[in-house]
């Protein structure tokens, strides 16, 4: 199988007959095997009655995974990417507001080398104010903090080779932060401009309660992408920070001591030094604790600490995937 299309569901009954037939006039003329996986994300609508009849009708290119009960979209797409045979995989919102025309680009682009290419919908039909303008802060926010710049994370029509998508599992709202975990294994990046649709049946399942998540799951990245190998310079940074500057303290401390005499044990920011030397040392150790957990994932599982784009042996090259 060459290529896998990705497309979470979530009451969709309307829009899913329109969506899988514009999907097949789009992959119809590309020189690939492709198949499409639907995941059922616990619609409480008639979408999987909709999903069986189309699994039906087309069932050498469909494939239709059914949740016991509603996961969110990130599950949904990790449950995608775990039944999907591709050597691409390929993200798609089920609302018809990704348009399934913009695919044979996006190959295109991928067979330029690249081994993510990202979709941004450059004119986006939403509402201003309560998608878009949010919409824009949380991508300049991910960009400055990540080091991986976007226009859109939030877009989910994506297109990725398999190995970028090996090494981490996904929770929470990360299906977004896909990108910089690849960009962590060395994975090449491009973002290319796509259509986007205004809505046309039912109405958005997300709110600015996203948002929140959203930040939340932009640190826990950050941890995972920077420090998981060497959680030490984390903790331990933090935790040589306290300590330093409770020295400072007590440097003062002693020098306004000499000066006017001033008992040091006295003064109530002795105290507060103290306490944050204290801290300083749990964070150290904190860090050396997190630093066996570490090695004890790695060893015990032998994964590797490194990812390898090719090997060149004996005059001979190979991918390594």
């Amino acid at each position: 199988m060459d290529l896998s299309v990705v497309i979470p569901v979530y009451n969709e009954e309307e829009s899913l007959p329109l969506l899988h037939e514009t999907l097949r006039a789009a992959l119809k003329g590309i020189k690939r095997e492709w198949e499409v996986i639907y995941v059922d994300d616990g619609s409480s609508d008639k979408s999987i009655e909709v999903l069986g009849k189309i699994a039906s009708e087309d069932s050498k290119h469909v494939c239709v995974v059914q949740f016991r009960r509603n996961f969110g979209q990130t599950t949904a797409i990790a449950a995608g990417i775990d039944h999907a045979r591709g050597d691409i995989i390929v993200f798609l919102d089920a609302d018809l507001q990704n348009d399934p025309a913009d695919i044979p680009m996006i190959l295109e682009k991928l067979d330029e080398g690249y081994d993510v290419v990202s979709g941004w919908r450059k004119d986006r039909e939403d509402n201003a104010l309560t998608r878009n303008l949010p919409s824009h802060m949380a991508n300049w926010l991910i960009s400055q903090v990540t080091g991986v710049h976007l226009h859109d994370y939030g877009c989910t029509l994506k297109a990725y080779r398999r190995e970028a998508l090996t090494g981490f599992r996904l929770y929470g709202e990360m299906h977004r932060f896909i990108p910089v975990y690849a960009n962590a294994v060395g994975a090449k990046i491009i973002e290319v401009p796509v259509r986007h649709h205004a809505r046309k049946f039912g109405k958005s399942k997300y709110g600015l309660e996203r948002t929140i998540k959203v930040v939340l799951d932009l640190i826990a990245v950050q941890f995972l992408t920077r420090y998981a190998n060497k959680p030490i310079y984390l903790f331990g940074g933090g935790g040589m920070l306290l300590i330093a500057l409770s020295l400072m303290t007590m440097l003062a401390l002693t020098i306004r001591r000499a000066i006017d005499g001033t008992g040091i044990t006295t003064s109530p920011i002795f105290i507060i030094a103290v306490m944050v030397a204290v801290m300083g040392l749990q964070s150290v150790l904190m860090g050396l604790i997190a630093e066996l957990l570490v090695r004890t994932y790695h060893e015990s599982q032998a994964k590797p600490t490194y990812t390898v784009r090719r090997l060149i042996r004996a005059g001979k090259e190979a991918k390594k995937k």
